[in-house]
């Protein structure tokens, strides 16, 4: 109670100033709470859309062979929009595939002594008709033993030597019996690509030929014959778009299963 005669007192519960503290706590505590929520709802979003580790996606590139099913990595249809000659669609039917094995006697020798460097952990093909079933293309893919500094160089020194339009460094096809392949052979090959993947420890390639199993004897990197203009005849057939068509869908395909960013690889030529 106040003295007698003295001056009034409020309850301190009541003074201005006592008011106006706490009102101000109470801001800063609701905007530290507000702000803790978007920082944290920043950081979530930045971590949805990061990019995958460079590191962890190479080495699960090592394990989708056997971590993957076929159809994944090889589907049995594959839509090529625009992929053909003067953007025309193609389609491409799987029509065999080869059971996965190493790399003995897979390949021609030059293209063997190519790659052996990187060493073979497995290979996994495929072979391919288009739909009109006048030609074959067999797809490859080689898993590596290199590591990422490994493939660099590989596909540093298939760039540099130009060793990807190289007639001695064609793949072989994968010619399978009671299929519109199975005369596909070493003089049947007509285009060919092969890319050394870097982000993954993969080569893929692709061959291709004529489904009537004729010979050819002027084979053509598919990069020069899906150049614009070509007059060639495995421009002008489409040969060379089935091989580059085909190798880009299942380079993209073994990437999206290794977990990273699907893109293009040039050819290692």
């Amino acid at each position: 109670a106040p003295a007698p005669g003295g001056p009034a007192h409020r309850p301190a519960a009541s003074r201005p100033g006592t008011r106006t503290l706490a009102a101000a706590a109470c801001l800063v505590l609701g905007v530290g709470l507000i702000g803790g929520a978007a920082a944290g709802s920043w950081l979530t979003d930045d971590a949805a859309g990061a990019t995958p580790d460079a590191a962890a996606t190479f080495a699960r590139g090592r394990d989708v062979w056997h971590s993957t099913p076929v159809d994944t990595l090889f589907p049995r249809t594959v839509d090529g929009f625009g992929a053909g000659p003067g953007g025309a669609d193609r389609t491409w039917s799987r029509i065999a595939v080869a059971p996965d094995g190493g790399c003995a006697g897979a390949y021609d020798p030059k293209l063997a002594e190519a790659l052996a460097r990187a060493g073979c952990v497995r290979l996994l093909r495929a072979t391919y008709v288009d739909a009109t079933r006048s030609s074959v293309i067999t797809v490859g893919a080689q898993i590596t033993k290199a590591d990422q500094p490994g493939m660099g160089a590989l596909n540093t020194r298939f760039s540099t030597g130009n060793l990807g339009a190289r007639t001695d460094l064609m793949p072989l096809p994968y010619a399978a019996r009671d299929t519109p392949a199975r005369d596909f052979g070493r003089a049947q090959r007509v285009s060919w690509t092969v890319r050394v993947l870097t982000d993954i420890p993969v080569v893929v390639y692709a061959v291709s030929g004529f489904a009537d199993g004729r010979p050819f004897d002027r084979p053509q990197p598919a990069e020069a014959a899906t150049r614009p203009g070509a007059t060639t005849a495995p421009a002008e057939s489409g040969l060379g778009h089935d091989a580059k068509g085909l190798a880009d869908r299942i380079g993209t395909d073994f990437r999206k299963a290794a977990g990273g960013a699907p893109r293009t690889t040039k050819a290692s030529s």
